[in-house]
């Protein structure tokens, strides 16, 4: 029986409580709970009389760092019976594009399925399979749409309704705050597995935001779906207010502060320059060879709100220039509040351009899969500034803005 609307809306547990305001600069405090912190604290009782299985990743942790695969499997209260993972794996060994494939766990000994690129009835089947009858999601996002953990999510939710499971999620902060959705929003002729439904480019959700969204707007039949929300979180609170450890998400997130400007720099996937991977700072720096102190003045030029560009050069040790010196630039955001990600994405795309004759997209135009559209390449192309190319997408954001406000859980 298909859920109603109203049903899908009210699946959350309980909504969050106030928290100590955070600011750009906030002190962490121990009284942030994640929803994995309440679930177990209410002794699993969303998970009584069910064998579960549990999508998560190295970012699956508790407040002092324990697994919490290592930690539901010693726990009488929960019969946890499966594993679940991602790209890059329930261990975070594989690079971008890549997995684990199927194995046992060593720690616990139990099955782990791989997920990656698995979908619709091939991923229902692996549920079946598992033996499973809820499947629980916990995995630290980092609030861009071309992220694929929210789509695993979503596939998740998809696959789990074919197979007559239902879905827990629970959620951790957004660590780029929750204040606002930017940027341009998908169109669906451009659906891939870095954005399958029409959300913004920074959606500013919480997992469990997105879930409510996915389930009641996006998905054809509706999973039964409960989200375990957090306590004690703000939507203005950047990650270092949680007081939780920061874990790499995937191997090429390796702090906070590439979270923060990763909803604008990933952009430059989609063409010939390095996004940064194979550094210590990836889409922290960007860069080509050719490139030089021209690109960083003309990006400071603008004035940017909250962020400044430092000449840069250096040699990535994998990816795009493998083992070549590069020019190009560095960002260092001193205001996180007035900082806007993609706006500074677009603005050092269109600089790129300008100054560097040999700037080029990515033959298979990569670009539009990552903003959604042609739109961006194709205004980039013809001369648009900055301004022109953000104008675009307003319309679009302003759409899924008031959609997405009928989901959020905290203030």
């Amino acid at each position: 029986m298909r859920p109603s609307r109203r049903a899908i809306l009210t699946s959350a547990t309980a909504a969050a409580v106030a928290a100590t305001p955070g600011t750009a600069a906030a002190r962490p405090h121990q009284h942030l709970r994640t929803g994995f912190e309440r679930l177990a604290q209410d002794g699993y009782a969303l998970l009584h009389g069910q064998k579960a299985g549990i999508v998560t990743n190295p970012t699956g942790i508790t407040r002092d760092a324990r697994h919490i695969v290592d930690v539901m499997h010693a726990d009488a209260r929960v019969d946890l019976t499966a594993v679940f993972g991602p790209e890059h794996g329930f261990r975070g060994t594989a690079q971008a594009g890549g997995s684990e494939g199927r194995y046992d766990d060593p720690a616990t000994g139990l099955p782990v399925y791989d997920t990656y690129l698995k979908s619709g009835r091939p991923l229902a089947d692996v549920f079946t399979a598992s033996g499973v009858d809820t499947v629980v999601f916990d995995i630290q996002d980092v609030g861009a749409r071309f992220y694929t953990y929210i789509w695993t999510l979503y596939d998740c939710m998809e696959a789990a309704a074919l197979a007559g499971k239902r879905c827990v999620v629970l959620d951790r902060p957004n660590p780029v705050t929750g204040r606002a959705a930017l940027g341009p929003v998908l169109h669906r002729e451009f659906a891939t597995f870095v954005g399958r439904q029409p959300i913004s480019q920074a959606h500013g959700m919480t997992v469990a935001e997105l879930a409510r969204l996915f389930n009641a707007e996006f998905l054809t039949d509706p999973v039964p779906l409960e989200t375990v929300t957090m306590s004690g979180w703000r939507r203005s609170e950047f990650y270092d207010a949680s007081g939780l450890p920061w874990v790499p998400p995937s191997p090429n997130m390796p702090t906070p502060e590439t979270a923060l400007v990763y909803s604008g720099t990933c952009l430059f996937e989609g063409t010939n320059l390095s996004e940064g991977r194979g550094t210590t700072r990836p889409f922290e720096l960007l860069g080509a060879e050719g490139l030089d102190r021209r690109w960083a003045a003309a990006a400071n030029e603008l004035a940017l709100p909250g962020v400044w560009f430092r000449e840069a050069y250096f040699a990535p040790t994998f990816s795009k220039f493998q083992g070549k010196t590069i020019g190009g630039v560095q960002l260092h955001v001193h205001d996180r509040a007035a900082f806007d990600p993609v706006r500074t994405g677009i603005a050092l795309l269109v600089t790129a351009k300008r100054v560097w004759s040999g700037f080029a997209w990515r033959p298979d135009h990569w670009i539009d899969k990552l903003t959604g559209s042609t739109r961006v390449r194709t205004m980039i192309d013809a001369g648009a500034d900055t301004d022109e190319v953000v104008a675009g997408w307003q319309e679009d954001l302003a759409g899924f803005r008031r959609m997405r406000r009928e989901y959020l859980l905290y203030r």
